[in-house]
């Protein structure tokens, strides 16, 4: 069975459904069964993510143009 073939065919029969009450049925599905990510970090990295969120509220940001040109070198 090749993976990738049986996924496009699932998203061809996806895009060509009308019925509403499928799709209700396919999106409770995936709801249910799609990982919540958070759980699945570590305590590190829930702190990390915390303290960026931080600083994005407090203004602590550097525009994308200034990054890039600052770790230009390291690319």
């Amino acid at each position: 069975m090749n993976i990738y073939a049986e996924k496009i065919k699932l998203i061809e029969w996806i895009t060509q459904i009308n019925d509403t009450e499928i799709l209700d049925k396919l999106l409770e599905f995936q709801r249910k069964n799609h990982a919540d990510w958070w759980k699945e970090l570590g305590e590190h990295e829930k702190n990390e993510i915390n303290l960026g969120l931080k600083d994005l509220e407090e203004g602590k940001t550097v525009d994308h143009s200034k990054a890039r040109e600052l770790y230009e070198k390291y690319l």
